[in-house]
């Protein structure tokens, strides 16, 4: 049996937030990541950041993964393990983990879930023929591998990964016929739009994909536009010679430890799928279990490391660790949730506020 303060799950962008707060208040941590390297998404992003300072503005996705990663190292009372599957989470208290090829427990006297998300799929005709990829496979073969994946691209989804990816592809070589997205705006924020329309991209909205063909491959894909209730709409059909369809549809959280845990969740479409009741600290319905990142709710990278960091802070005030000093940091950190959420003029973005306050306030009814 392993025992520690704190039991992190994940080492991505939250994990590592979270992992940085609660060492620097004391906290004995210990840090399983299931991937061979820390930094979770963030080592196969090329774009610069938005946000503040404090989010890393103007940094790239990779570099914040080596600071964060360097900072972590020089803290003793951090242990980070990679290639190590946390496996179930029982109502206990215990955690089982695959460890180097071993089965282990492990008894936190407190635990952040960290995990992220997945890639949704979509269901079409011919969704199954090699050339089909989720945008995030396609990140990782050319942000980390240096492999060109494709060489002619219809990109599925106008929403930031969609757009964001598109652009990426361009600067591979890759020529990218299209982006087409089935909701009648596009979801992401302009400046990447802005990007693929000054390189001649078109942009097609209230648009999805009908079929993809090939003999063993992807050949063509087939293009159709929607009517207001997101159905094909017959002889509107756009045929384009490609030997990759790239899907960029949203993320799920990947919640299973939470479910396990016996933590009670709430089904907001707006933040990705089921998310855990939580109050403002991101503490679950189960004393000892918070969450951080996108298994919270999808939202940016820079919010994941921001709700990681105050995850770590209300994990080490749950610790009994220096209260008095926390508390100063965790109020800054729901000052930059509170303006990353906002858009201009103060707009809230994609209902993702409301959401979060409705899951907030059940969460303070169930706790």
């Amino acid at each position: 049996m392993i025992h520690t303060d704190l039991l992190i799950c994940g080492a991505g962008p939250a994990g590592l937030c979270a992992a940085i707060e609660a060492g620097a208040a004391g906290a004995d941590v210990l840090v399983l990541e299931r991937g061979h390297a820390p930094g979770g998404q963030l080592v196969k992003q090329t774009h610069m950041f938005f946000g503040s300072e404090k989010q890393y503005a103007s940094y790239r996705g990779f570099d914040i993964s080596d600071i964060l990663v360097a900072q972590m190292s020089e803290m003793p009372n951090i242990r980070l393990i990679c290639d190590a599957t946390v496996l179930a989470a029982y109502d206990d208290g215990v955690f089982a983990a695959e460890i180097a090829g071993k089965y282990e427990k492990i008894r936190p006297r407190a635990t952040v879930v960290a995990t992220g998300a997945s890639e949704k799929p979509l269901l079409f005709p011919g969704n199954d023929l090699p050339g089909v990829y989720g945008a995030g496979a396609v990140q990782t073969l050319m942000n980390q591998y240096g492999i060109r994946p494709a060489g002619r691209v219809v990109m599925l989804g106008a929403g930031n990964i969609g757009l964001i990816v598109s652009y990426q592809l361009l600067q591979a070589g890759v020529d990218v016929l299209v982006v087409c997205d089935g909701a009648p705006k596009i979801g992401g924020y302009l400046v990447h739009a802005s990007k693929l329309a000054r390189m001649g991209v078109p942009i097609m909205t209230s648009h999805s994909v009908k079929r993809a063909e090939g003999e063993g491959k992807v050949e063509k894909v087939t293009l159709w536009e929607l009517d207001k209730n997101w159905q094909g709409i017959a002889g509107t059909e756009k045929i384009f010679a490609a030997d990759t369809l790239c899907v960029a549809v949203g993320l799920s959280p990947l919640s299973e430890l939470l479910w396990q845990a016996g933590c009670e969740m709430l089904y907001v479409p707006a933040l990705g799928g089921y998310v855990p009741y939580r109050d403002a600290q991101l503490s679950t319905s189960i004393p000892g279990i918070f969450v951080a990142g996108d298994v919270a709710g999808v939202e940016e990278a820079s919010s994941a490391m921001v709700t990681g960091r105050l995850a770590g802070l209300a994990a080490a005030g749950f610790l009994g660790l220096d209260i008095i000093a926390l508390e100063a940091k965790k109020e800054d950190c729901l000052a930059q949730l509170h303006s990353l959420r906002h858009g201009h003029g103060g707009k809230i973005l994609d209902g993702i506020q409301q959401a979060l306050l409705d899951t907030n306030n059940k969460g303070d009814e169930h706790a």
